[in-house]
């Protein structure tokens, strides 16, 4: 519980925390951000830690302070960090991920599995571009890419152009609303908002389905 409830306090004052590891640690926080965003890409025992909020907060941060968080480099090292990220997924999952499923006890939740799989039902190679912007499901894309054997020339594509297009927006965002002062003082509702958009689309799909589930029922 106490793992939790630190999580949750460092995803609605990320904010705080950047000033912290920019004052500590200068340039070097680059480096944390890249390790964290491998992370949330690229290991699928972690996808609790914060994606789109941290790369929005690091934007705004770099505008605070440009020479510590020089924007262009640290645009760069996200982006390189989040195709890396879904690279060494895709490989986790082809080559491990049948082992990872068919254990007594599965290390990974089905239910998780099984939400990225309708993804891929109703998107395609597509599903690894979009899954960027939805939580949970943006940590499973790729480890589902790779346990179904996706052609990885495909699969490399869709990575690469997902991996810039989710950097670019949320560094970008970040970089110019976080100069405003309404954004400085209330980043925790900030924060709250980017979560509430990112799982609106599961959120839809839960309904939706139910609705179809009780058409047929019926």
């Amino acid at each position: 519980m106490d793992f939790v409830k630190g999580i949750i306090d460092f995803i609605l004052h990320i904010d705080e925390y950047l000033g912290i590891f920019v004052t500590n640690y200068g340039g070097w926080t680059i480096g944390i951000l890249f390790v964290i965003i491998f992370c949330e890409t690229g290991l699928v025992f972690t996808p609790f830690l914060p994606g789109d909020s941290l790369l929005f907060a690091a934007g705004a941060i770099a505008a605070l302070h440009p020479d510590a968080l020089p924007f262009p480099l640290l645009l760069l090292l996200m982006i390189i960090a989040a195709i890396l990220g879904d690279t060494a997924n895709y490989w986790i999952g082809s080559s491990l991920g049948r082992w990872m499923l068919d254990r007594p006890k599965p290390l990974i939740k089905q239910e998780y599995i099984e939400r990225t799989h309708k993804f891929f039902e109703k998107y395609g190679g597509k599903t690894i571009i979009l899954a960027r912007f939805v939580p949970i499901v943006r940590t499973f894309a790729p480890f589902v890419a790779g346990l179904g054997k996706m052609d990885y020339r495909h699969f490399l594509t869709f990575n690469v152009v997902g991996g810039v297009l989710w950097a670019t927006l949320f560094l970008c965002a970040g970089y110019f609303f976080g100069q405003f002062e309404f954004v400085q003082k209330n980043f925790e509702l900030v924060a709250l908002a980017i979560i509430l958009v990112s799982v609106l689309p599961i959120v839809v799909e839960f309904v939706l389905a139910r609705m179809r589930r009780t058409e047929r029922a019926a």
